[in-house]
């Protein structure tokens, strides 16, 4: 009888401990970035996070005359908490990048001539890139928003090197009307690194955010 007691309490021991262990499994968590920038789902999948793409429905903020710190900052908060409310148990990423030239902001271009306009602004100058991020989890309690500068500067622009580069990059689809990754050997003297940064998403930054929070190692799509 007592060795059947004590067999019997051991196989309960053995339940209770397999059980405990199922129960503190960390679950996977969907990462999820509320944009559509090809750029910066690129960044993402070169540094191997597991992530899927919500592209958040907003209206942005994009007067000139806004603070660049400011307008990034709320950009991505934007966002991140629109794809947030709809996946309230995702770890959510938004982001957002301006141009900052002085205190004034330059956002995507609406045309050619403003992109040359505003290409002839940077020449031979320094200036800097704002990109803000912002990551949200309601289940995890998580609400962090940073804004990650990089500093640009610009050769000297002839009227000639501006045509040509607006050939080469369609300069209507970036903050200050130039891509770094493309034909940068054309118009840029020195940047700082990372060059992630200046490319719209500081995924080395990210990447430590994550780890920090522990939630690095628990991200799925």
């Amino acid at each position: 009888m007592l060795n059947t007691w004590r067999i019997e309490q051991r196989l309960g021991s053995l339940v209770i401990t397999k059980l405990h262990r199922l129960l503190t499994v960390e679950a996977p968590i969907p990462f999820i970035l509320a944009s559509g920038s090809p750029r910066r789902t690129q960044l993402l999948q070169a540094m191997g996070i597991p992530h899927r793409v919500v592209v958040a429905q907003v209206s942005e903020e994009e007067d000139p005359s806004t603070d660049p710190r400011e307008m990034v900052l709320h950009n991505a908060y934007i966002k991140a908490k629109a794809v947030s409310d709809l996946y309230p148990q995702a770890l959510v990423l938004g982001a957002d990048t301006t141009v900052a030239l002085g205190d004034k902001s330059l956002n995507k271009p609406a045309d050619l001539e403003e992109s040359r306009r505003m290409l002839q602004s940077l020449s031979g100058r320094e200036h800097t890139v704002h990109t803000g991020i912002c990551l949200l989890c309601p289940t995890f309690g998580v609400d962090e928003r940073h804004d990650i500068t990089a500093w640009v500067r610009f050769k000297k622009l002839s009227d000639e090197t501006i045509t040509r580069y607006q050939a080469l990059v369609n300069t209507l689809d970036k903050a200050g009307a130039y891509g770094i990754q493309e034909g940068k050997e054309m118009i840029i003297e020195a940047y700082q690194e990372p060059l992630s940064t200046i490319m719209g998403l500081p995924v080395e930054f990210v990447q430590e955010r994550l780890r920090s929070l522990g939630l690095l190692h628990r991200l799925s799509l």
